[in-house]
């Protein structure tokens, strides 16, 4: 350690003998300040979670799971046969679709490159 003028100068960079923070102080100071943003926003996150309990917001999200589950409950599910037919007909109508899509686009393209 080097001391000047009585005062603890731990990195002996001041002129004048003045004493610098230690580097935990530094650290502790910049920390705060780079957390500030996160603790403002937990603290706008509680008050928001106290308006939204008090309002009964909560319950009411609890009451529409519930009352989904319910629902789904009633549904009648299709047999996997039924579901692998489903899905061969949405593929190839996807596949029907995007040629015709491809067909149109190479025929409106040629038509513009014949006109310009």
């Amino acid at each position: 350690m080097v001391y000047r003028g009585g005062l603890e100068n731990r990195f002996g960079v001041t002129a004048n003998g003045g004493s610098n923070p230690s580097l935990s102080a530094k650290i502790g100071e910049r920390n705060l300040k780079e957390q500030l943003p996160v603790i403002i926003g937990v603290f706008v996150a509680a008050v928001i979670f106290v308006i939204l309990w008090r309002k009964g917001a909560f319950l009411r999200i609890s009451n529409y799971f519930r009352e989904t589950q319910e629902e789904l409950k009633k549904c009648s599910w299709p047999s996997w046969d039924e579901l692998k037919g489903s899905t061969a007909v949405v593929v190839v109508a996807i596949a029907l679709l995007g040629g015709f899509t491809v067909v149109v686009d190479f025929v409106i393209a040629m038509i513009i490159r014949h006109i310009v």
